[in-house]
């Protein structure tokens, strides 16, 4: 992993956004389309964009292909910290939360 794919991962809104999402639980690739107002084709860019910054990590289950932070990166704890304080991600992070509570006891 180059530190340049990082920044470069992490200088777009949309990949950030999906990283606020993917901090408390993991997603399908249709669930985290379904929050954003763009192409699925788009959302897989941003995806693979992420998993090459090794940032994400994905795992096909059936049809689906399931997305989830990969918790080993020093980025993705600094990432999490900021998704804290800052006042875009953190009702992102809040939302994320919601959709982990409501798959392990739905």
């Amino acid at each position: 992993m180059a530190i340049d794919q990082v920044f470069e991962a992490l200088a777009s809104r949309p990949r950030r956004e999906i990283l606020a999402y993917l901090s408390a639980t993991e997603m399908t690739a249709g669930e985290i389309a379904s929050r954003f107002d763009m192409s699925a084709p788009s959302i897989s860019r941003h995806l693979s964009v992420l998993e090459a910054a090794g940032l994400v990590s994905s795992e096909k289950r059936g049809q689906f292909v399931v997305y989830q932070l990969n918790r080993d990166s020093l980025v993705n704890t600094l990432t999490g910290f900021a998704f804290e304080i800052c006042p875009v991600g953190k009702p992102l992070k809040r939302e994320s939360r919601r959709i982990a509570t409501k798959k392990t006891t739905g």
